[in-house]
């Protein structure tokens, strides 16, 4: 039997800046049952930083270890949560880049889409003023 500690499973998230859900998501599936994990006397630092309101400051807070079992139902566990956990967000649109792509954040073919369709409604808008500048000259 294999066994990680919590602190080691949470560098292989995609997105650390959740590592603090990916921590109560983790205790909620150990208390539901769908796989072992035990507390551990130590406690680590989460790699999320957090700011406070008003200063420019910012820390990290840590969390209780724990040790658990690597088995197939916690892989299939850890790689759908690391999936929502990477492409959830509050608020605000993704910007468009080759990591949000590559990452399947932003979808290609819908951006390549509006852009055809930018592209095709400003074409059409440059012919109707050409039209309508022609048509004023010939007067």
């Amino acid at each position: 039997m294999t066994y990680r500690k919590l602190s080691e499973q949470v560098a292989h998230l995609t997105n650390p800046q959740r590592s603090d859900t990916f921590v109560k998501l983790f205790r909620n599936a150990v208390r539901e049952g769908k796989f072992e994990g035990a507390y551990m006397p130590e406690r680590f630092t989460l790699p999320k930083s957090f700011s406070r309101r008003g200063g420019g400051a910012s820390y990290n807070r840590e969390a209780k270890e724990m040790l658990f079992e690597i088995s197939p139902a916690f892989d299939r566990w850890f790689d759908e949560t690391n999936r929502e956990l990477a492409a959830s967000r509050k608020g605000g649109k993704i910007k468009p880049s080759m990591e949000a792509i590559e990452a399947g954040l932003v979808d290609f073919k819908v951006m390549a889409a509006e852009t055809r369709q930018k592209m095709q409604a400003s074409f059409k808008k440059g012919q109707s003023l050409g039209k309508s500048r022609a048509k004023n000259k010939k007067k």
